[in-house]
């Protein structure tokens, strides 16, 4: 601790004199605050907060897959009961090569099992229930959803992720606190010991009434350690603190998107009093400016996952299949998740068969390769290369002649902290330089788009930055337009 204050304050003293050797300090995942340093010298060192290499690695994947399959499926419902019979769960024709390759085929990079939901059945066979697949009629009873889809995973070389639902409706131990956090654990440990590496760990936040009228209290430093002891490269994902929750449902991110803030999941008391001083949630609209570090006591890099279904619902329901998202939708979730410094988690439920339906799949394959053939047609010819940038600073950019654009690709290196606070780009038009678009944030990547133009040359004006950015990109794209 005493090395990280000085580690603080020589970085305070660099910032104020304007020393070079400023560049060298970071501090990884977390940053608290002495407290002699002042509301400006914070927002200077929150340029200074940096991803653990897990978390990098995480925000690199950008397209991620989450996958709601289990009890509710056979039942037609979103939230079960936890009274369903296991014979329920009987799937016709599994395929979990079938999720993978086709998630693989679109440019998906991870995919997200519910391993258990609300319901507490289980796709693996535990040993902590009877409420699992261990006693359906799927393969006689000898069957694991877990270990079919990771080995699926293995084969096309896709990361793969747990969701693990702490609210069990089926469990009676649940609101008897002690017993069912030895049962949740026991869950976990099952989970990461069994299926080889597991990249993330998502936990959601719902938590309602045991079957004795007590709200469960979950162990969350004993679920956390249990992780990082069992799978020390997974991300801790929404009730993690590694990961959070954009904040909706929809597909949308913050048009001014920090991953370093001051929230972290309600996970103790001393959190939550802090969440509520700065009067901050997943769901605010600040999360990261100005007034809001200068109030802070410490501060995170906590990134922003967005999750969104392809369909209405997060469980297969036969009647939707006409409601699948279009391509239109899907690319405009990409604009506002991936575009906007976020990882989207968007959600494809296997039917009954336990297959994506023939709809999804299109879709997919339009989703995917409309993203591919647009981003790998550059039309920027210079615009790979680090670019530190001051306020106020500017750089032109050469583009491919009589090539329109309608697209603007920007990425900081985030290993160097997140700094740019707003941007503006112009484009040379008939000898005159003409705004296309601006911004705030930039943070891993951000795509702004604006009609097609034939632009000579391209001009980044960097308006605001909380200490010299490094911008380790900037791509210009013509995006087909699509009417539906």
């Amino acid at each position: 601790m005493k090395k990280t204050v000085i580690a603080i304050l020589f970085l305070v003293v660099a910032i104020t004199v304007g020393c070079n050797q400023r560049t060298s300090t970071y501090f990884e995942k977390e940053l608290t605050f002495p407290e002699m340093v002042t509301g400006d010298q914070k927002v200077k060192l929150s340029a200074y907060v940096v991803p653990t290499p897990q978390q990098l690695e995480w925000q690199q994947l950008e397209l991620t897959a989450f996958i709601h399959f289990g009890m509710n499926t056979f039942t037609g419902r979103e939230w079960g009961d936890g009274t369903e019979e296991p014979a329920l769960f009987n799937p016709t024709d599994f395929n979990a090569d079938q999720w993978v390759y086709t998630l693989q085929e679109a440019g998906f990079k991870m995919l997200i099992l519910t391993a258990k939901h609300h319901d507490g059945f289980c796709l693996w066979p535990t040993a902590t229930t009877r409420h699992s697949v261990a006693f359906s009629p799927w393969r006689d009873g000898q069957g694991d959803v877990v270990k079919e889809v990771k080995a699926a995973c293995d084969k096309y070389n896709m990361k793969f992720g747990v969701y693990l639902s702490p609210w069990d409706r089926n469990a009676e131990s649940y609101g008897d606190s002690p017993r069912y956090n030895a049962l949740l654990t026991e869950q976990l440990t099952e989970l990461l010991t069994r299926y080889g590496e597991i990249h993330e760990v998502w936990f959601d936040g719902a938590n309602g009434e045991g079957p004795n009228g007590r709200v469960q209290e979950y162990d969350w430093v004993r679920f956390y350690h249990v992780i990082d002891s069992l799978q020390p490269q997974a991300v801790k994902a929404i009730m993690g603190n590694d990961v959070r929750w954009v904040g909706n449902e929809r597909g949308l991110g913050r048009e001014t998107e920090w991953s370093v803030t001051p929230l972290q999941p309600d996970i103790n008391e001393s959190i939550i009093s802090e969440n509520r001083r700065l009067d901050i949630s997943p769901t605010a609209n600040d999360l990261g400016g100005r007034e809001l570090i200068a109030n802070a006591k410490t501060i995170y890099w906590y990134p922003s996952e967005v999750d969104v279904s392809i369909r209405p619902g997060w469980f297969y329901h036969p009647e939707e299949d006409e409601r699948v998202k279009t391509l239109k939708e899907l690319v405009d979730i990409y604009y506002q998740s991936v575009g906007m410094n976020s990882v989207l988690l968007l959600n494809i439920p296997p039917d009954t068969r336990g297959q994506f339906h023939e709809v999804d799949v299109q879709r997919l394959k339009e989703f995917g390769a409309y993203i591919q053939t647009t981003f790998q047609d550059e039309k920027l010819v210079d615009g790979e290369g680090l670019w530190e940038a001051r306020s106020g600073d500017s750089k032109e950019f050469a583009l491919l002649p009589d090539e329109p654009i309608n697209t603007v690709l920007l990425q900081e290196e985030i290993t160097k902290g997140q700094r740019v606070e707003a941007f503006g780009v112009e484009g040379l038009v008939d000898g005159e330089w003409v705004l296309l678009t601006e911004g705030t944030t930039i943070g891993y990547k951000r795509l702004l788009r604006f009609s097609d133009l034939s632009p000579t040359r391209l001009r980044v004006n960097i308006t605001s930055t909380r200490d010299v950015a490094n911008i380790a990109k900037v791509g210009a794209y013509h995006a087909p337009n699509l009417d539906n």
